[in-house]
């Protein structure tokens, strides 16, 4: 019997390039969905393990039990100092110790959150952040919205080229191009030392459940949240582990403070 509900599944916008034959795509509308939605958050995707922490310790991919992987071990160390105050919320976050596809020279910390789940419930970004720094986490990159798409679009329009210039305009670059900068961690591919970054993923800023009915989506996969990810990027959730390398941190000193064994 499993401790805990693994993150649910968030799909790929019709536009996003990174994708597979296990992959699937937001469905038709969904643009419009999201442009009918009062605020939005648009975040950098960061290429680590989605880790988990709550009360019965600390989860990867599946939630049947507590992860025993090595790449884990300084989140197990983090979660004995947090456990008793977690209560009823679940942390969930990119594990960056492990290096995958991407490297990253700007990491502040191993766990950057992105969502937080009380009960049935995605907390709003405005929650996520408070009990991010609450646990003394960052969350991953936020990039500004300086115009909605609800002030954007245009139902006239073909959605997606709408989306992708929405992007355009925010990003002062195609998201394209931006998937070939360092982004804003310093990340870069570590066999060519190529600047590059995985993509974006863009949520409703206010709370929401994981099917909220809006959009024809299955029972475990979010209709208020979604990702870009960039042409041909490398899935690494097998692969990088057999010879998986640590990351290193730019303030050793704050990771001594954090209570982390050091590993690097």
């Amino acid at each position: 019997m499993s401790l805990s509900k693994k993150y649910c599944r968030s799909l790929h916008a019709q536009i996003s390039l990174g994708t597979t034959s296990d992959d699937r795509f937001m469905p038709s509308g969904y643009v419009k969905a999201f442009a009918n939605m009062d605020e939005l958050v648009l975040t950098e995707k960061l290429d680590g393990q989605n880790n988990c922490f709550n009360q019965y310790g600390v989860f990867a991919r599946s939630h049947t039990a507590p992860t025993v992987h090595p790449w884990d071990k300084p989140l197990r160390e983090r979660w004995e100092l947090i456990k008793n105050d977690l209560g009823t919320i679940e942390l969930f976050g990119e594990n960056m110790y492990g290096i995958h596809s991407i490297a990253y020279e700007k990491l502040e910390s191993y766990f950057y959150v992105f969502a937080v789940r009380e009960e049935e419930v995605w907390l709003s970004w405005e929650e996520v952040q408070f009990y991010a720094d609450l646990f003394d986490f960052p969350t991953v990159p936020v990039l500004p919205i300086e115009v909605s798409l609800k002030d954007f679009y245009k139902k006239e329009q073909n959605a997606n080229k709408s989306l992708s210039n929405w992007l355009t305009l925010n990003l002062g670059q195609t998201w394209e191009e931006y998937v070939q900068t360092e982004g804003l961690l310093g990340g870069y591919d570590p066999e060519t030392a190529a600047p590059c970054c995985e993509g974006f993923v863009i949520r409703n800023a206010a709370a929401f459940k994981t099917n909220n009915d809006i959009l024809p989506v299955a029972e475990n996969e979010f209709d208020s949240l979604f990702k870009l990810v960039r042409e041909k990027h490398v899935k690494t959730d097998v692969h990088w582990t057999k010879n998986w390398k640590p990351a290193k941190l730019i303030d050793y000193q704050k990771y001594k403070w954090y209570g982390y064994e050091y590993l690097g």
